[in-house]
């Protein structure tokens, strides 16, 4: 399973980039009003974002409400660099763009993804790569892991050659809230998991490791002390 990093916080992006195992990043709307952007920035922020990670997909969210403005919107947002995806909700003006922009080549990412029907119309429209959410599941006490396993075990059942540029669609898990998230997800073989920063921190973590080191650490100063 890959990891993207979810955040338009350059900063973020680039320490997670520098531990080598960052794959791609996604974005949204309130991703970026959390870095106190700009609306006249936002285009040049996604620019910055692509080219700090070059050759890896970013995930640039389109915010027009009507399928022809959507579209345009994604053209735009397509050409600011070669990695750019254009990210799309899944509604019926989300579909309609999504295969407008496929047939052109653009690669789209369908988000707010909450069933397994949504994922399949998503696919089918063109989606080159689909975000059913966890977390807000489990926010309404229900199962958003079970949820997820749906949508994966759906779109794996069908050949989607054809369908968009690449002849795929990969499955991101998004709305990740914890390491448990990230686990579960690669169990049910989730091609990807988007994951913030301050969770993507806490799998780096782990109680027994911290105190491994600090373990390391205090034995080795015994070390040098009696050199």
């Amino acid at each position: 399973m890959k990891f993207f990093i979810d955040t338009a916080n350059l900063d973020e992006i680039a320490e997670a980039k520098s531990w080598g195992c960052l794959a791609g990043v996604t974005t949204n709307p309130s991703l970026y009003a959390k870095t106190g952007g700009k609306l006249a920035d936002f285009e040049g922020h996604m620019s910055k974002i692509a080219e700090l990670c070059a050759g890896l997909p970013v995930s640039a969210e389109a915010t027009s409400e009507d399928a022809e403005a959507m579209v345009a919107e994604g053209r735009r947002l397509a050409a600011l660099a070669p990695n750019i995806v254009v990210k799309l909700p899944i509604c019926e003006a989300g579909l309609a763009a999504t295969r407008t922009l496929a047939d052109e080549g653009v690669r789209v990412n369908m988000t707010l993804v909450f069933s397994a029907p949504q994922a399949l119309l998503a696919a089918n429209a063109g989606a080159r790569y689909i975000s059913p959410f966890v977390g807000r599941f489990d926010d309404l006490g229900e199962d958003g892991v079970s949820q997820l396993a749906d949508v994966i075990a759906c779109i794996g059942n069908y050949d989607w050659s054809g369908k968009n540029v690449d002849d795929t669609v990969e499955i991101i898990a998004a709305s990740i809230r914890t390491p448990h998230h990230v686990t579960q997800a690669a169990l049910l073989g989730a091609d990807i998991a988007t994951v913030p920063f301050a969770a993507l921190k806490k799998c780096v973590h782990h109680l027994l490791t911290d105190r491994g080191l600090e373990g390391f650490k205090a034995d080795w100063n015994k070390v040098i002390a009696g050199a």
